[in-house]
């Protein structure tokens, strides 16, 4: 099995993709999280170097200049994330394969520079109001940032055929297995 493959999953935020990797991550013990840099505050229980690296705006454009990102995006004004190039050095040191956890168009990003090395999957809502429920059920933000992800998604979910499975979380369980069966044929390409 190639140790230096990739496994990538985007999704509108509030799709339940960070939900199904953690799923498939106690099921194979060869896939190591990509840690995200981001420069938004910590929600309640996240750590830094857990759930994100968390950077100032300006530290997080100084990394950018420093040419330290594989892919990054300022999603909103002052709201940036990417992908460090180290952590791709850190997982693949560890023997792992990484599993990325991104928003749409570092996926496409990232599956273009991995080419045929990754397996770009994204999670789609079973609709947009379930998105909607999904975002509001989770207390995190206000009604306009609500408004403002689902616009977002809607546009994002246009970009699902660029990707090389869409699977659509109604039921957890479901998406899991389709993500666990589609892996499982991949790695073994």
């Amino acid at each position: 099995m190639n140790q230096h493959k990739a496994l990538l999953f985007s999704a509108p935020s509030g799709s339940g993709k960070t939900t199904i990797i953690r799923e498939l991550l106690k099921r194979f013990d060869c896939f190591e999280f990509a840690i995200s840099a981001t420069s938004r505050q910590p929600r309640a229980g996240e750590q830094d170097g857990v759930d994100y690296y968390y950077l100032t705006p300006d530290a997080f454009r100084q990394r950018v200049a420093n040419g330290d990102f594989l892919e990054w995006e300022e999603v909103y004004t002052d709201m940036l994330y990417g992908t460090l190039k180290s952590e791709i050095d850190r997982i693949w040191n560890n023997g792992h394969i990484i599993i990325f956890d991104v928003d749409v168009k570092g996926g496409m990003n990232i599956k273009r520079y991995f080419g045929d090395d990754a397996l770009a999957l994204f999670v789609m809502p079973p609709s947009i109001e379930v998105l909607r429920q999904r975002l509001q059920g989770r207390g995190t933000e206000s009604a306009d940032s609500i408004a403002k992800r689902l616009a977002r998604s809607e546009a994002e979910l246009q970009l699902a055929p660029q990707f090389n499975l869409t699977i659509v979380n109604d039921d957890l369980q479901t998406a899991v297995a389709e993500a666990q069966k589609a892996i499982e044929k991949f790695l073994q390409q």
